[in-house]
């Protein structure tokens, strides 16, 4: 009983905070939202982007709008952080990312399981890098959920220049798919390592190419 209200409290303050980050958000970067309407309604996905600054995650929230709730993945460390601490603890999923064991691996898919969005930034970090892990492969195989393909589209320096150089953004929603699409890029012949790398690096060619292939109509705004 104090579960349900717990996450009903939680869902409340999710549904009303959301959109006055986008109505902050909408004019600081000149937000623009394509493809809301691919967001597959009470269904758990991978929601896969690139992280390439600390704004993508508000800027994501405010992309989905407040009533698709997203459960980052978070680094466990930053519960000790006192500003980060409520959001992780009530908003996100803290793993153990330098040692991610078995109960992390259980609490991703059973948050996909409950038919939850879980938002995952598969580089793993916010410097360029080449490297993507393969454990978002690993979550979608096990738990058979779709992935979600958020692109962000920036004119203008991104991570913003402060306090003025900030960027006009659009968000790309792309089409989910499942993992099995992705496989019919596979040859058979991959070692069971090669096979998930692969994967991995197909699953990330698919987030750059959202928008590009087709453009969804424009939601009129970032709010809501």
């Amino acid at each position: 009983m104090a579960t349900g209200l717990g996450e009903r409290i939680k869902s409340g303050i999710y549904r009303v905070g959301v959109p006055l980050l986008g109505l902050l958000l909408k004019p600081l970067f000149r937000l623009r939202v394509e493809g809301r309407e691919n967001v597959p309604p009470g269904r758990g996905v991978l929601l896969v982007a690139r992280h390439r600054s600390y704004w993508d995650i508000p800027l994501l929230l405010a992309a989905l709008g407040g009533r698709n709730r997203i459960h980052f993945l978070a680094r466990h460390t930053l519960l000790r952080n006192p500003f980060f601490y409520p959001f992780v603890k009530y908003f996100a999923i803290p793993i153990n990312r330098e040692n991610f064991g078995r109960e992390d691996f259980r609490r991703v898919v059973r948050a996909l399981e409950r038919e939850q969005i879980v938002g995952i930034f598969p580089e793993g970090t916010t410097l360029p890098t080449d490297r993507v892990r393969i454990g978002v492969i690993k979550f979608a195989e096990r738990s058979g959920r779709p992935f979600l393909p958020v692109r962000l589209e920036t004119e203008g320096p991104y991570p913003p220049r402060y306090p003025f150089g900030f960027p006009r953004v659009r968000a790309l929603i792309g089409k989910p798919f499942s993992l099995r699409e992705l496989e019919a890029e596979l040859t058979g012949t991959e070692s069971r390592r090669e096979r998930y790398e692969k994967l991995a690096r197909a699953l990330m060619e698919r987030v750059d190419r959202v928008g590009q292939e087709e453009r969804p109509r424009p939601t009129p705004s970032a709010a809501g």
